[in-house]
């Protein structure tokens, strides 16, 4: 039995909860800290550490975080401040914690645990998971080997980036209808199934509790489009396979190879 601790970085709140990996499930009910803003790296590295104490951890932790993130070096970060870019995500972490930590895009986190535990288990052929929440995250499986750090929420709709119209902040932003929004959901799906004819699409994030408002007002998708089952857990369970196994092993443990 490996008990890990998982944190979930997002633009709006940062999410942490004790997770046994074998079974997906958190041990402790999960904890959630606000976003500093501005979004720094000392600053959020300093809402980590208090994650981190509140549970009494002194074990592995695993990390995601809403960019790219290469060898823990962190490459892009639309939804933090523009400082993290060209960050050492992992030893800025490590040393605000004083854990060993792994980190890894927030997307690909979410990705692995419903590959494993979820909505995309024993799924072949192309699996698109998108995470809906201040941006757009998306992890990408092909006979469930991850493609990592796709970061297709800033594919180009109607001149903006998709995340922009589509995300679960623009439909709060705008104030938008169930309806209006789902048009727009619908738009950016019909753009993604046309560049990567996935067999199945999990809808992330929090509004994937919400899905029953949406999804069945979604019209021009030939995929299957489904919400993920460990909802705005998934992220959490993620980040803490990654710290037992390493990104490369989680998703060979996420295939069941």
């Amino acid at each position: 039995m490996a008990h890990l601790l998982g944190i979930d970085i997002g633009g709006t709140g940062v999410k942490a909860a004790p997770v046994d990996t074998t079974t997906g499930q958190l041990l402790q009910d999960r904890q959630k800290l606000a976003t500093p803003r501005p979004a720094t790296p000392d600053a959020v590295a300093g809402v980590v550490a208090e994650l981190v104490k509140s549970f009494g951890w002194t074990g592995k932790a695993g990390i995601t975080f809403p960019g790219v993130v290469i060898g823990g070096m962190i490459r892009t970060a639309a939804n933090l401040d523009k400082s993290w870019i060209g960050i050492d995500g992992a030893a800025t972490f490590g040393h605000a914690t004083g854990l060993d930590v792994t980190v890894l895009n927030d997307a690909d986190a979410a990705g692995i645990a419903e590959m494993r535990f979820g909505a995309g288990k024993g799924q072949v052929g192309v699996v698109l998971m998108l995470t809906l929440g201040t941006g757009i995250g998306s992890a990408l499986f092909v006979d469930g080997i991850l493609v990592p750090n796709t970061e297709f929420g800033h594919i180009e709709i109607r001149g903006k980036d998709a995340e922009k119209r589509a995300s679960e902040h623009a439909r709060e932003l705008g104030d938008l209808s169930w309806g209006h929004w789902a048009g727009r959901v619908d738009e950016y799906l019909a753009q993604m199934e046309a560049l990567l004819s996935p067999g199945l699409i999990i809808i992330g994030g929090g509004v994937s509790r919400k899905s029953d408002k949406f999804l069945p007002l979604l019209t021009g998708i030939q995929a299957r489009v489904v919400p993920a089952a460990m909802h705005n857990d998934a992220g959490i369970v993620g980040a803490a396979m990654a710290a037992q196994a390493g990104v490369v092993n989680a998703v060979n443990a996420a295939a069941g190879r």
